[in-house]
């Protein structure tokens, strides 16, 4: 976990915990009863919703009877976890954990059907579907927004991770920004194709009914011992899914949207062709 950032530091943090809670047989309501705070601030603290505050770690080592050297070790990550990141420059970005999600997962599968994973896209498609979705944002926000997910995209640089994109069709059918943007972000998409930056997928009109045509959702798997995690869109609040069974089920959307996608390389060529007729209207 050497580097994690702030994120994956207090989700550590919190299945540390819980494992040393449930190993002594104890419930979060008896844990709570026991420190005089609420059963949901223990769990909150669990699940990693929560920052860690030192002294609610300290008193939870001191209750679970943990020798010197792991009250340490754990105190230690408690100060890691409440360290700033990159993203807290920002105002307004309402995407933490996701950002700290995102920059520390090996594995990143995404599936969009109705715009551009934000890693692919490029300054001025970022531009227009922000403004898309919020029409009413400040000017000062905007500009923010467009340069922090310009930023995340350094994540695609590093040799190590794996990015796949699987795109509904409709999703290169959207002129967003117009013609002449859409020409730009296509050939981005292309060429992370071919460079083997991104595996991309495209998700034909003639595949009918598929797995996941509820939302767009990004997988996130992870080194060591920490368990995937699923991001699942909404126009209000973003939902985190960490149960195995709910995970399970949206590996198996996967496999199931892999399977009826074109292949990354006919899906090179059906995005070539969109393209195309997008240059023609210029």
């Amino acid at each position: 976990m050497a580097g994690a950032s702030p994120t994956l530091r207090q989700r550590e943090l919190g299945m540390r915990l819980r494992k040393l809670r449930n190993t002594l047989g104890l419930t979060v309501d008896e844990v709570g009863d026991k420190l005089l705070c609420s059963p949901t601030k223990i769990s909150r603290m669990e699940t990693g919703a929560r920052r860690p505050n030192l002294r609610d770690v300290r008193d939870l080592c001191n209750l679970y009877g943990v020798d010197q050297a792991t009250s340490a070790e754990l105190m230690d990550i408690a100060r890691q976890a409440r360290e700033q990141s990159w993203w807290t420059q920002y105002e307004d970005l309402n995407l933490n954990p996701y950002i700290g999600l995102e920059q520390d997962a090996v594995t990143i599968t995404a599936y969009m059907m109705y715009y551009v994973p934000a890693l692919l896209q490029t300054e001025g498609y970022a531009r227009a579907i922000i403004k898309g979705i919020l029409p009413k944002i400040a000017p000062e926000i905007h500009e923010q927004r467009v340069e922090a997910r310009l930023r995340r995209q350094q994540k695609l640089e590093q040799p190590d991770v794996r990015y796949r994109a699987l795109l509904d069709e409709a999703v290169l059918h959207r002129p967003v920004g117009g013609p002449e943007i859409m020409v730009t972000q296509l050939d981005k998409i292309i060429e992370f194709g071919e460079t083997d930056r991104a595996r991309v997928q495209v998700i034909p009109f003639d595949a009918g009914a598929h797995a996941a045509q509820d939302s767009n959702f990004v997988l996130f798997e992870f080194d060591g011992s920490l368990s995937p995690i699923v991001f699942v869109e909404s126009l209000i609040k973003h939902l985190y899914q960490e149960r195995k069974a709910d995970v399970d089920r949206y590996r198996e959307a996967v496999e199931h949207l892999r399977d009826v996608a074109l292949s990354p390389k006919d899906s090179i060529r059906r995005i070539a062709e969109i393209r195309e007729k997008y240059a023609k209207e210029r």
